[in-house]
This record gives C-alpha cells, sequence and structure tokens, in this order.
C-alpha cells in the first residue's frame, strides 16, 4: 500500500455528513494513547472486557507499516478522535479492515462517523486492488458477535457475515512445565533453530512458511501470501518472540528428517503490560503426516513452555464453522471457548 491517501481528505465530502468543525486526517504515534482508549472502549462494549494497549496500535499507525497500511481518523470540533479505521493489505486479494467509533457518540452521530469510515474503505481496498493488479479486492472486516451496532453498520456498508471464531483459552499451571508432549515415535518437536546473534536461522523460518502455505491452502479464505510479507507481519506484533516458533520433523529410521508441522507462538500481556498468557499465532500440520500427534505434540509444547515461564493461559482461535473437528482436540486438551467473534467480507470492484 505504497501509494498516500491524506491528498484525498481534501475532499469536502468526507464531512459533508457530520457536524461543522469536524476534521478528518491520517494518525501517527503520538495518538497512541487515544487510539488505545478508543480501541479499548470498542472492546469493553463488544466482549465485556478490553485488552488492547498502546503497543497494540502502534502496529497500525506507526511509519514501518506505512507501505502495507493506511489509517484514517475523524476528530470532533474539539480535536477529539472520535472514529478510526485501518486498513491492512494483508495479502494478495485480502485487505484487513479494523474501523472504530467512539461509544460515547449518540447513535445518529454514530452511524454517520461510520459511513464516512466505510466509505473511506472502499476507496483504499480500489488502491490496494489496483496496486496489485486485481480485479476485485475483498475487504475483510471483523466484529464481535455481540455487537448489534457494528453488525448494523457492516451490513450497512454491503457487508456479508460469512464465518465464526472461536476464542479459546486454557489454563496453565506451574506443575505443567515438567508436561511431556509424548509424540508418537517418530516424531519430534524442536524449536526454530537461532543463529549467534539470537535471529532465527532463515532456511527454518522458510520452512516455516512452507508448512503453513501447505497446510492452510484449503482452509476457508486462504490467500498465498509471500516470505518477506509473513515474516514482516509477524515481526510486527507486540507479542512477537522468535523462542515461541516450534518445528515438528518425522524422523523414521533411515530416513532424512522430513518437516511435519509447525507452531508459531506469541506473547500475551495482561493489564499491567506484563506477559501472563501465551497464544497460539498458527498450527500447520501436513497432509502425509497427519494421523501420527504432530498438532497434539506441538500443543503440548507451548503449554510446557507457557508453564516455565509462569504464565497462567494459552490462548488460540479456531474456526468455528469448520467441518475439520479441530475444536474436538483443543476441547480434549482444556480448551474452552472465552467469546466469539465473526468475520465480514464485500468485494470491491476495482476500476482500471
Amino acid at each position: 500500500m505504497t501509494s498516500s491517501s491524506t491528498d484525498r481528505f481534501d475532499d469536502p465530502s468526507y464531512l459533508s455528513d457530520l457536524p461543522g468543525g469536524w476534521s478528518v486526517g491520517t494518525p501517527d504515534e503520538a495518538d497512541a494513547a487515544e487510539l488505545a482508549a478508543l480501541l479499548r472502549r470498542h472492546e469493553k462494549h463488544g466482549r465485556g472486557w478490553a485488552g488492547s494497549g498502546e503497543d497494540d496500535v502502534l502496529v497500525e499507525v506507526s511509519a514501518t507499516g506505512s507501505m502495507v497500511r493506511e489509517n484514517i481518523v475523524l476528530r470532533d470540533g474539539d480535536g477529539v478522535i472520535r472514529g478510526w479505521a485501518s486498513a491492512h493489505d494483508r495479502a494478495a486479494g485480502r485487505m484487513l479492515l479494523i474501523v472504530i467509533v467512539d461509544h460515547r457518540l449518540d447513535d445518529s452521530l454514530a452511524d454517520r462517523v461510520a459511513e464516512v469510515l466505510f466509505e473511506w474503505a472502499d476507496e483504499a481496498a480500489t488502491r490496494v486492488g489496483s496496486e496489485r493488479g486485481l480485479d476485485v479486492q475483498q475487504i475483510d472486516s471483523g466484529a464481535f458477535a455481540d455487537d448489534d451496532r457494528q453488525h448494523r453498520w457492516l451490513s450497512r456498508a454491503g457487508y456479508t457475515q460469512v464465518r465464526r471464531w472461536w476464542q479459546m483459552s486454557r489454563p496453565v499451571t506451574p506443575e505443567e512445565a515438567d508436561l511431556d508432549p509424548e509424540p508418537d515415535a517418530g516424531v519430534v518437536i524442536r524449536p526454530v533453530k537461532r543463529e549467534g546473534g539470537g535471529m532465527p536461522d532463515e532456511d527454518d523460518l522458510r520452512t516455516v512458511h512452507d508448512i503453513l502455505e501447505t497446510s492452510f491452502a484449503d482452509h476457508f479464505n486462504s490467500h498465498e501470501e509471500t516470505f518477506d510479507e509473513f515474516v514482516f507481519r509477524l515481526r510486527e506484533d507486540p507479542g512477537h518472540r522468535w523462542d515461541h516458533w516450534w518445528i515438528a520433523e518425522l524422523v523414521d529410521e533411515g530416513k532424512e528428517p522430513e518437516p511435519a508441522g509447525t507452531l508459531v507462538g506469541a506473547v500475551r500481556e495482561g493489564e499491567d503490560g506484563q506477559p501472563d498468557g501465551s497464544y497460539v499465532e498458527y498450527l500447520g500440520v501436513l497432509q502425509s503426516a497427519r494421523g501420527r500427534g504432530v498438532a497434539k505434540a506441538l500443543l503440548g509444547t507451548i503449554i510446557a513452555d507457557a508453564a516455565s515461564r509462569g504464565r497462567d493461559r494459552v490462548g488460540l482461535e479456531v474456526d468455528a464453522d469448520s467441518p475439520t473437528g479441530a475444536d474436538a482436540l483443543y476441547e480434549s486438551m482444556g480448551w474452552k471457548t472465552s467469546y466469539v467473534t465473526q468475520s465480514w467480507h464485500r468485494d470491491v470492484p476495482v476500476a482500471d
């Protein structure tokens, strides 16, 4: 997403339906605290509790991500941010969209703010799709399952609710630091190799990327992501840690070790800003290795790792509408659903 959208903010149509004195612009790092407060109010309303902090906002608005992200904020006459939208060129054909409107606004004004932000999102999708040479650009936005206000705006803007996701959590006890994942015979779990400076071995990173691209190829809304896009995106995550990446290998007798699966983990912070939980960003197992206990062994590895670090939980997300039955494995290992989110999609034609 290389083109700037700031020059488009001169268009008065953005503000025509809003009160006098309102302004539109691009946020930056100096707005992180205000945007984090806006986001936390949104989370509190949608699921009952807030979990995001300034680091999460900085991923969206920092200059380092400007090549793949665009942002817009709407400020009232006093300069207070009342609406925020962030568009992320996630992968070929897929643009992620965040739309947040201040819950302190009355419904009528909130509706108008949302309409402006979704109108901007269509323009951003057109630019993203044009730069990638696409005929149609998908916008992928999300909502909490109980957030009727957000559902109303998405529906009005032409989005369709296409999927539900269970956000699951499992408690971790100190005793589980000694947990033996006990993979089946011929399966070995190892961390991604690290070089002298602490950076991961590039061959191992490419192995992780290849496993995920292959194992997720037939999953819902899978879009091919280049290796550089994959590594750049995960490094931006404030919870990213290289020592939370693992590879599963098949080591059958008389054969060279073969990659079988991978788990990419991250850190989740508590209210005090300190790590108190681990999170499964990705878990992928190659078709040829399924049925050998690879997924269970990888999950056991991150549980033991979290316990050894003094953390109290491991979280993950699972496709609630998937026919694979992956949720049965998670539930058998102690995961329970904490809340539910939704994916909403809109296809935007890209003009020549």
